[in-house]
């Protein structure tokens, strides 16, 4: 078939509607006999039964699978240039005490961006020492919780932290493991919003501001130097920008070793993943390779010693083990005038979630696949744009792909690749409640975070029991 006019040139007609290309779908997606999509296993029209919709469902082996095989990348990597790596789990992207578990029993530490996230982690039962801090405004409560139970390692973001850390791990009668994170000035080819190391930027320090902050730190007895931090931006595809920084920050690396030990470079994470199928997103074996390639030709120019590498990947292990399953509310044909004065036909699929359960299309125009879920179909694939509920014109949760056309109101249908921050940005906007979020292993299904009900949204508002009456008590 032809593509449809007001198709972006990435996007072509499916030659099978009902393929699920395996670089953006879990490990486990499959079809049955009927067409149904499976997870894990399951039926997803069963999941949308016992759970309800909107849902998130993560392929639980998928996921474990994928930090496994990146801890095993890193570390083959690092010991190919006589190093060794340690792999934090960005739990930004995704996070509940289960996913939290299951990152430790696989092998990697858990990196935290707040008091909020270090709480799950400790409720799981990691370790102190196998957490990391991240946060460019961290609080004097949060600072002073994450000494006090033994973090691991707190990210240094701006100069007023170095003392307020020190002070911190005095108080605890501690020595605090710290690293300094560095604005490379390293752009990477993301969306803006998702830079993180341009020099307008809210991340880190300067690179010409670090040996003074570095001997700060050094100065402290509280504290500990571990290394230099960096983190580039997310969602990246080419390792060029990674590159880039890493020999950048070896170059300060290399004058640091003259005032002490720097026995680790932190290269951070931002790995990308593909989302729909013409994404050709690199694989974490050759992203390894390429990055300890280069660290090792870097130090060997430099005449320094191979420093302990530490990477902080999230969405590239729990991002495609995620689906999120809608049921379709509304169909609507809209048409659209060309600039030649032709028109073509675009058609907005409605479902009951939207920028509530994944922000990531309004916030960085991120696209995203879907598929029929609930049964097969032979009908023409048409284009269409997958709407939420909400009272937004910008409430997209697909912008552009190909569904069958007979598509109708009741049908399930899935977006891949929403593992990663898509629970973590949900919201309740429009009072939405939050949906579940359902692990799927070998035939087993479990409710991992329990979706909210009204009850609970009304749970927060102090008068919503007391209708009749003010704070003052007077008569409404």
């Amino acid at each position: 078939m032809l593509a449809n006019p007001l198709s972006p040139s990435w996007l072509a007609p499916p030659a099978d509607a009902a393929a699920l290309p395996a670089h953006v779908w879990p490990s486990s997606a499959a079809r049955t006999a009927e067409g149904a999509i499976t997870i894990g296993g399951i039926a997803l029209p069963q999941l949308a039964a016992d759970f309800g919709t909107p849902l998130f469902v993560i392929d639980e082996r998928d996921a474990r699978d994928r930090a496994s095989q990146t801890r095993a990348a890193f570390e083959t990597a690092a010991a190919a240039h006589g190093t060794t790596a340690v792999i934090y789990y960005a739990g930004k992207a995704f996070l509940c005490t289960e996913a939290a578990r299951w990152m430790i029993a696989e092998g990697l530490n858990i990196d935290v961006a707040s008091g909020g996230e270090l709480a799950v982690a400790l409720a799981a039962g990691v370790e102190p020492a196998r957490l990391g801090l991240h946060g460019n405004n961290k609080s004097l409560s949060e600072i002073d919780r994450a000494v006090g139970v033994g973090v691991g390692a707190i990210v240094i973001d701006s100069l007023i932290e170095i003392e307020r850390v020190a002070d911190a791990a005095a108080r605890h009668g501690r020595v605090q493991p710290v690293r300094l994170r560095i604005n490379s000035g390293v752009h990477a080819h993301t969306h803006e919003y998702l830079a993180t190391a341009r020099e307008d930027q809210k991340f880190g320090i300067p690179i010409s501001d670090a040996p003074d902050a570095v001997a700060a730190i050094r100065a402290r007895p509280t504290l500990r130097f571990l290394g230099l931090h960096s983190h580039i931006g997310s969602q990246i595809f080419a390792v060029e920008g990674f590159l880039e920084a890493a020999r950048r920050l070896l170059t300060l690396h290399a004058d640091l070793r003259a005032g002490g030990e720097v026995p680790e470079l932190n290269l951070g994470g931002g790995f990308g993943i593909a989302y729909v199928e013409s994404d050709e997103a690199p694989a974490i074996e050759q992203v390894a390779a390429a990055l300890l390639g280069a660290v090792a030709s870097v130090c060997g120019e430099l005449g320094i010693p191979m420093p302990r590498i530490a990477v902080e990947p999230g969405r590239t292990i729990i991002g495609p083990a995620g689906v999120t399953l809608y049921e379709v509310g509304t169909t609507k044909d809209v048409v659209v005038t060309l600039d030649d004065g032709a028109s073509a036909v675009r058609r907005y699929v409605s479902v009951d979630g939207g920028m509530s359960d994944n922000a990531r299309t309004a916030l960085y125009a991120a696209d995203y696949s879907v598929a029929l879920a609930s049964r097969g179909s032979t009908a023409e694939p048409m284009l269409v744009r997958v709407a939420g509920k909400h009272c937004e014109s910008g409430d997209i949760v697909v912008r552009d792909a190909y569904l069958p056309g007979d598509t109708v109101p009741g049908d399930l249908v899935a977006v891949p690749a929403t593992g990663a921050y898509c629970f973590s940005l949900a919201s309740n906007y429009n009072y939405l409640a939050r949906p579940a979020v359902v692990a799927v292993r070998d035939g087993v299904a479990r409710v991992i975070v329990r979706g909210e009900t009204e009850a609970d949204l009304l749970r927060r508002d102090v008068y919503a029991h007391h209708p009749g009456a003010n704070p003052q008590g007077e008569t409404l």
